[in-house]
């Protein structure tokens, strides 16, 4: 099930449904067009208030993960971008990597490496 968040993490509550889209989508159990849940329907099954759901929503379209069309609901967007913090990970590990002398072509090969 995609959709699980804890109620007492200290993480909040739209980041959790908001990292449950972008694992559905990196996992393929979300695809791109694919409507998610309406924002109540989630809500009532987590057991968290409609307006944190709107919350994790727009923040997925802010991202350009969803799309939101009058009718039809939230889906999926095409090529939905990489979470920010991935793609700030990801310069950090190349700045890293250079710092240390690899170039980027032997970063790729040893993330391709590792089990």
């Amino acid at each position: 099930m995609i959709w699980s968040i804890e109620h007492r993490a200290p993480t909040p509550l739209q980041e959790q449904i908001a990292a449950c889209v972008r694992r559905g989508i990196a996992s393929g159990d979300l695809a791109v067009g694919e409507q998610l849940p309406p924002a109540a329907e989630l809500a009532e099954a987590l057991a968290v208030d409609r307006n944190t759901v709107l919350a994790a929503y727009r923040r997925l379209r802010d991202d350009g993960v969803l799309e939101f069309r009058r009718g039809r609901g939230a889906r999926i967007a095409p090529h939905a971008p990489p979470s920010p913090a991935v793609v700030d990970a990801a310069h950090a590990l190349v700045q890293l990597a250079l710092a240390h002398g690899l170039d980027r072509d032997a970063l790729a090969r040893l993330i391709q490496e590792l089990p």
